[in-house]
C-alpha cells in the first residue's frame, strides 16, 4: 500500500515536536542540534519569541484577504526590502521555484516590451538548482531531476560557471538574460568567482540584457550580508528570495529594478496566497531581527568561528574530510565519502545536517547559533568522523 503522503522524499524516521533556538526535540525528548535549519529556512531559529508572537498576533486579526485588496503588511515588507537592496519593486509568492519562474517571466516580458520579441532565451549554468516546477527543472538542468518530465521548456541553455569563452559563444540574438546563483547551494556550496559575475554584468550592460540572481539559499543574511551579491560591487536586475525570508512560513519573492518591474502590469502575473498578511507579518518580524544592530556582523564572526572548527576537523580526520567551502553560515564540508553516509553518521550523534552534491555536507544552521553551539556541533561531527574512520579501517 502506498503511504498517504506521496513517496517523494527519503525521510529520516524522526518527528520533531518542539524547537528552541538551534535545537529540535522529538516526542521522546531526544535533543538534536540543528545544523540544517530546515534547509536554510529557519533563519532565526526555532520558537523565536518575536517571530512567534508576531504570527500569533496577526493570526488573531486576519490571515488572508487576496491581492484584490491592499495588504499593508506586504507594502511595509516590500518598502523595507527595496530600501536595503538594488531593487525598486517586489512581488511576493509562495516558494523559491515560483520566484525563479517570476524571474524568467520578468526578463522575457521586459525584452518583449522593449521591442525584442525574439529575445526569449535565458542562459543558466551547470550544477545549478532553481526549483522543481517544469520551468525551473529546465533551468536547473540536472538530467536526474528531469527524468520522466521531458520535454524541457524551450529557451533555456546551460554553460559551465567560470568559462568565459563558453559565455561569449552562448550569447546571441535570442538571448534575453541570465539566471545564476552567486553561491550554488544544492551542488555543493560553490562560490561563483566575482570576475565571472562581473563579466555577466558587463555583457548585460553592453547588450541590453538582464542579469537575474537566485539568492533563495544564500540571501537573507545567510552569508553575513543581507544578500550575497553585496559582497561584490555587482548588482543584478532581478533577484529571487525564499527559504529564510519568513523564518519558516512559506514565502518567496522576486525583487526587480523598475526597468523590468514596470512591465509586470495587471494580468501579467499573480498569486492567490502570495504576500498575504500572515506571511508578510512573519517576513517583517524576521527582517526586524536581521536588521538589528550588529546582527549580520555576528553572523560573519560566528561563521568564521565555525569555519575554523571545521578546518580543525579536517586536520583530525583527513581520511573523511578534505575541504571547507562557502561564506558566513552557508558552509560546505567536502568529504571523501558520499555525503549521505556522513549525514547519517552525524544523525546518530543527534546532529542534523543536509547533504549536497559533489560529496559535500551542508552546514547551514540558524543564523542565531552561538559559538558554543558551533563547538558542540563540531564535536558531534568529530564523533561521527571517528565512527566512519573506524569502519573504513575495518574494511
Amino acid at each position: 500500500m502506498i503511504s498517504v503522503l506521496m513517496p517523494t522524499y527519503n525521510r529520516a524516521n524522526l518527528a520533531f515536536m518542539q524547537g528552541q533556538g538551534a535545537w529540535l526535540f522529538t516526542e521522546d525528548k531526544r535533543r538534536f542540534l540543528d545544523f540544517g535549519a530546515g534547509i536554510a529556512t529557519s533563519s532565526i531559529g526555532h520558537n523565536h519569541p518575536h517571530l512567534t508572537n508576531t504570527i500569533a498576533e496577526q493570526a488573531k486579526l486576519v490571515l488572508h484577504v487576496s491581492n484584490l485588496y491592499r495588504i499593508p503588511q506586504a507594502e511595509k515588507l516590500a518598502q523595507r526590502l527595496v530600501e536595503i537592496s538594488f531593487a525598486d519593486s517586489v512581488f511576493f509568492c509562495n516558494s523559491g521555484a515560483e520566484a525563479n519562474e517570476g524571474i524568467i517571466k520578468g526578463i522575457r516580458r521586459a525584452q518583449f516590451q522593449n521591442g525584442y520579441p525574439e529575445r526569449t532565451e535565458i542562459i543558466c549554468f551547470e550544477n545549478a538548482f532553481h526549483g522543481r516546477t517544469l520551468a525551473t527543472l529546465t533551468a536547473t538542468g540536472n538530467p536526474k531531476y528531469l527524468e520522466g518530465f521531458e520535454p524541457r521548456l524551450p529557451g533555456i541553455k546551460h554553460i559551465p560557471v567560470g568559462d568565459l569563452e563558453a559565455l561569449h559563444k552562448a550569447v546571441d540574438k535570442h538571448t534575453a538574460g541570465f539566471l545564476i546563483e552567486p553561491i550554488q547551494g544544492e551542488s555543493g556550496i560553490n562560490v561563483v568567482p566575482e570576475v565571472f559575475l562581473r563579466e555577466l554584468r558587463k555583457i548585460c550592460d553592453e547588450k541590453n540584457l538582464y542579469l537575474g540572481f537566485d539568492e533563495i539559499q544564500c540571501g537573507m543574511g545567510r552569508t553575513g550580508k543581507m544578500f550575497a551579491y553585496q559582497w561584490t560591487d555587482i548588482e543584478p536586475d532581478i533577484m529571487s528570495l525564499a527559504k529564510g525570508i519568513a523564518g519558516g512560513v512559506p514565502m518567496g519573492a522576486f525583487l526587480a529594478k523598475e526597468s523590468i518591474a514596470k512591465y509586470l502590469t495587471p494580468g501579467t502575473h499573480g498569486s492567490t496566497f502570495g504576500g498575504n498578511p500572515l506571511a508578510c507579518a512573519a517576513g517583517n518580524a524576521v527582517l526586524d531581527i536581521l536588521l538589528s544592530p550588529n546582527f549580520l556582523d555576528q553572523v560573519v564572526q560566528t561563521g568564521d568561528y565555525l569555519r575554523n572548527e571545521l578546518q580543525t576537523l579536517i586536520a583530525q580526520y583527513p581520511t573523511v574530510f578534505e575541504e571547507v567551502k562557502g561564506m558566513g553560515l552557508m558552509l560546505g564540508l567536502k568529504g571523501k565519502l558520499p555525503p549521505a553516509e556522513i549525514q547519517n553518521a552525524a544523525l546518530h550523534q543527534d546532529l542534523l545536517t543536509v547533504a549536497a552534491g559533489n560529496n559535500v555536507l551542508r552546514i547551514i544552521p540558524p543564523l542565531i547559533i552561538t559559538e558554543e553551539e558551533c563547538h558542540e556541533g563540531a564535536n558531534r561531527l568529530a564523533k561521527a568522523a571517528k565512527q566512519l574512520q573506524n569502519i573504513m579501517e575495518q574494511n
